[in-house]
């Protein structure tokens, strides 16, 4: 029997989400007889994991579904004997970077990758707490569907299965490595709000996030599409295609992984920078590895603490953190897109070791490129005036450390890639 980690970190109140994932759960083992392990990731307050406890209680007993819910203090638990385990050097850093005490998008589904491999799971299916599913004819629309049959099989043998296949002939024998779709609804980045009061600084602050030697042209397409995920449109039939998957055409909060990819290389643990989670995507594009683009997109929504006196601050510097990674991540991206194959072994599996040689090679990167990120991003919130220019005053006073974080970020993603096949390692069964 296939066994599955279907996996939801969360940090806010999100019992409906556990509801909706365990009959997610359900669907997949009445349907494809998996053995499903439910991981709810919990980094709420007391008071919300209580509520999450309860609703976990709740969850009606079903044959091949297993919940475990697994609050911080857990979670450092099982991360402690592993470090222990894996005998590796500055054990204490590694345990700040898989569990740190700031908001990490790719630190949380890092645990939940190597929770997984401890569970020996085939491939971790991942959802978001501040997304639901569609509804079409009064069902849920669960991305399951499309995830299951095919991670880890070559694919050729998928393409019978999907409704067609855009795929070079000659990477037909590589494994499938993610199936996965986007979203409608809001846009992923909760800067809908800049758009309403000024189209041009809409523009310009999206547009940052593009290589600098870009043309306005491409810039102003990419703007277009960025955040937008699959639009608005609900889903109203299946439809997938088994493809070398472009990772604008999926979301993090709608994914599924093989085990041969996320065993093999982590995600960027930065702290309170968004977008931080989506590196497997480009490198599972980069490396040639086939995956199935469906259409079963999550719906998106706003949790309303983002836009709070003491929430905005803290979101919009996710946001320009984002920003300052990119320099980073394009270096990386465009030197992996070069070596393609070479980034696999003879058994088609992504090298580590490739990966963190390339990671350290971006560490060194002038910062000029990020200094005028900063500017423009200055320029742009003054003029949207009000909390904007409050916070643009605070960026003002941050910009030295701001900058530090981005090359720091690089240097620790570096070094966990580097640990990571031996911390996988150290919690197989």
């Amino acid at each position: 029997m296939n066994r599955v980690c279907l996996a939801l970190p969360t940090n806010r109140a999100c019992s409906a989400a556990i509801t909706a994932l365990h009959a997610e759960a359900a669907y997949a083992h009445r349907h494809f007889g998996a053995d499903v392990q439910l991981l709810v990731l919990d980094s709420a307050d007391a008071a919300t994991r209580a509520g999450h406890t309860r609703t976990v209680a709740a969850l009606p007993a079903h044959p091949g579904v297993t919940v475990h819910h697994l609050d911080e203090e857990a979670q450092r638990d099982f991360l402690r004997r592993a470090v222990r385990k894996a005998d590796l050097p500055e054990p204490g850093r590694l345990l700040d970077l898989m569990i740190p005490p700031a908001v990490s998008y790719g630190a949380c589904t890092n645990r939940a990758f190597l929770l997984a491999a401890a569970l020996g799971c085939d491939s971790v299916h991942r959802r978001d707490s501040d997304s639901t599913y569609q509804l079409h004819g009064g069902h849920p629309v669960f991305p399951v569907h499309h995830e299951l049959p095919w991670l880890g099989r070559p694919a050729a043998e998928a393409s019978a299965a999907v409704t067609r296949t855009d795929l070079a002939p000659a990477l037909a024998h590589r494994p499938v490595s993610l199936a996965g779709a986007s979203f409608i609804g809001e846009l992923s980045v909760d800067i809908g709000e800049i758009r309403r009061l000024d189209e041009t600084v809409y523009h310009d602050v999206v547009g940052l996030w593009a290589p600098a030697d870009w043309t306005e042209d491409r810039k102003r397409a990419l703007v277009e599409e960025s955040f937008t995920g699959a639009g608005t449109a609900p889903f109203t039939g299946d439809h997938s295609t088994l493809t070398v998957v472009d990772p604008m055409r999926v979301d993090m909060c709608n994914i599924a992984f093989d085990r041969a990819v996320y065993e093999r290389v982590p995600l960027p643990p930065a702290t309170d920078t968004i977008g931080s989670d989506y590196f497997l995507l480009h490198l599972v594009h980069d490396a040639g590895l086939p995956g199935i683009l469906h259409n079963r997109h999550i719906e998106n929504f706003h949790t309303p603490e983002r836009r709070t006196d003491s929430g905005f601050p803290a979101y919009q510097r996710r946001f320009v953190k984002f920003l300052l990674s990119m320099p980073y991540f394009h270096h990386v991206y465009d030197r992996m897109a070069a070596e393609g194959a070479g980034l696999l072994d003879p058994r088609q599996r992504v090298r580590p070791d490739r990966i963190v040689e390339i990671l350290r090679e971006s560490t060194g990167l002038d910062r000029a490129e990020n200094i005028w990120r900063l500017d423009r991003v200055d320029t742009a919130y003054r003029k949207l005036g009000g909390r904007y220019a409050r916070f643009a005053e605070q960026l003002a006073a941050e910009q030295d450390a701001l900058l530090d974080r981005a090359e720091r970020d690089m240097e620790d993603f570096a070094h966990l890639a580097e640990s990571w096949p031996a911390l996988v390692e150290a919690v197989r069964p």
